[in-house]
């Protein structure tokens, strides 16, 4: 079992845990994932490790509360414990050599984004952040991001924080008025990479992208992670999660993402509403 030994709101949606899992956090590295179980009864969904103190034995996540899953994590406290918390999974990002790189996170996928932004820092890489969310009351690890990055650009849709617009509008200034970066990193909606991916592709500027698609296993047998890089398939949990984005068929994930969205909200809707009953 895996203990639950911090617990903290990030903002009303994206909560915030340390996870007591020694032989994970040993071989954990920037850009890979687990996959948890809350319950012996549980559906099996990835997260990605958000961090890791390999001293402690502890590994960090940060997750989204959008379907049933994630819900009943969300209600687990302090001291309660997982039964199942199998990784590190997925190949690591490819951080050696960088000297300049501009790294853009958008939502959720900030957490995901900051490991990466740490590790270059960390390496000595001058990283320039670009973070993006749909307003101030969503804003997540700015200070984290500020820690690691040489120049921080905070992006709110409605302009409540930071400067109003996408996370590509402060990208294109920076890539026209000649900052020469070694790569671009994105991670976040697929919709935020695919644009991302239209500012970089023109100025040759070589673009990765995390992908993650809905998994099963992890292990690449089941082939739910399945997506079309380079009109070739690949495999999300093996091959990946990080692609050239140039390469990779947006429209074709897109389409592929949004199939069980109904089904996750029912789900989701029920879990809800079993945890009202519990408390009534």
């Amino acid at each position: 079992m895996f203990k639950i030994l911090s617990k903290r709101e990030l903002n009303p949606t994206v909560t915030m845990m340390d996870i007591e899992a020694p032989l994970v956090a040993r071989k954990a590295e920037a850009g890979q994932f687990i996959i948890l179980r809350t319950d012996d009864d549980g559906e099996r969904i990835p997260l990605t490790i958000a961090g890791y103190d390999r001293e402690k034995g502890t590994v960090k996540i940060i997750f989204q509360i959008v379907g049933a899953t994630t819900e009943r994590l969300n209600h687990k406290q302090v001291g309660d414990c997982l039964a199942d918390f199998a990784g590190p999974l997925g190949k690591p990002t490819e951080t050696a050599g960088l000297k300049k790189v501009c790294v853009i996170g958008g939502g959720v996928g900030c957490a995901i984004a900051l490991p990466v932004a740490q590790k270059l820092h960390e390496q000595g890489c001058e990283v320039h952040s670009i973070i993006g969310f749909r307003s101030k009351d969503l804003v997540i690890l700015e200070d984290e991001f500020a820690a690691c990055s040489a120049k921080l650009t905070v992006m709110t849709d409605d302009g409540s924080h930071g400067l109003k617009g996408v996370v590509t509008a402060p990208l294109k200034e920076a890539i026209e008025a000649g900052e020469n970066y070694d790569e671009v990193i994105a991670i976040g909606p697929l919709i935020m990479m695919k644009f991302v991916v239209g500012v970089t592709k023109p100025a040759n500027v070589k673009t990765v992208v995390s992908m993650n698609p809905i998994m099963i296993d992890g292990t690449g047998m089941c082939g739910g992670c399945r997506l079309t890089v380079g009109g070739k398939t690949k495999f999300a949990c093996v091959d990946g999660p990080d692609f050239d984005g140039f390469e990779v068929d947006f429209d074709e994930a897109m389409k592929r993402g949004a199939m069980y969205r109904d089904f996750e909200r029912h789900a989701y809707e029920e879990t809800c509403n079993l945890f009202k009953k519990e408390v009534l």
